[in-house]
């Protein structure tokens, strides 16, 4: 049923199929792939809920161990260190991708499709609160959460704006951020 060389393959340990990769034997690196394509995927779609963005950095997770493969320590398993390079992968994926800022007034727009007129309606009443909270910070904490989260403008155009130090512009929008969540915590 099996040819021979398929049975030899499977015979073959991790460490001896890696061996045989770093001597250039691009089968054996197939054959690497075939053995933990779906431990790798499997990692990779715990963090990355996409499908199609799934595969492609499970592609990306087998360039990078491809890549790594000389550096691996026969001490520890290659399952083990398969899943790091996965884990690190898509830590490294997830904090790259940013948060839009989203101008206040535009928060019940982002409401779901399938909300009932009473979410939209909440929604939209919290957004009146959340404006109304804004409203009644200092002025030297209003400005910043305006400048950030309705200009989108970044730290430094806000430090460079209000003539400030770029550390008092992050830690005024810090305790704006504390003071509008201890005012509106119980919506």
């Amino acid at each position: 049923m099996f040819s021979e060389e398929v049975k030899v393959k499977m015979s073959l340990t991790d460490y001896e199929v890696i061996e045989k990769c770093l001597k250039g034997d691009q089968d054996a690196f197939a054959e690497l792939v075939t053995r933990y394509k779906k431990l790798v995927y499997s990692v990779v779609c715990h963090y990355i809920k996409d499908a199609e963005e799934a595969n492609d950095v499970a592609q990306e997770v087998f360039l990078r161990i491809y890549k790594a493969l000389a550096s691996y320590n026969t001490q520890y398993k290659f399952s083990t260190w398969a899943v790091k390079i996965s884990t690190n992968l898509c830590l490294d994926i997830l904090r790259k991708k940013k948060v839009e800022s989203v101008p206040i007034e535009e928060i019940e727009v982002l409401s779901r499709e399938e909300d009932t007129p009473e979410k939209k309606y909440l929604c939209k009443e919290r957004t009146e609160v959340i404006r109304r909270a804004i409203s009644k910070l200092p002025e030297k904490y209003r400005k910043p959460i305006i400048m950030y989260h309705q200009e989108g403008m970044s730290y430094k155009d806000m430090a460079d704006k209000m003539k400030e130090p770029m550390s008092i512009i992050k830690n005024r929008l810090y305790r704006a951020r504390l003071m509008l969540r201890e005012s509106i915590s119980g919506i």
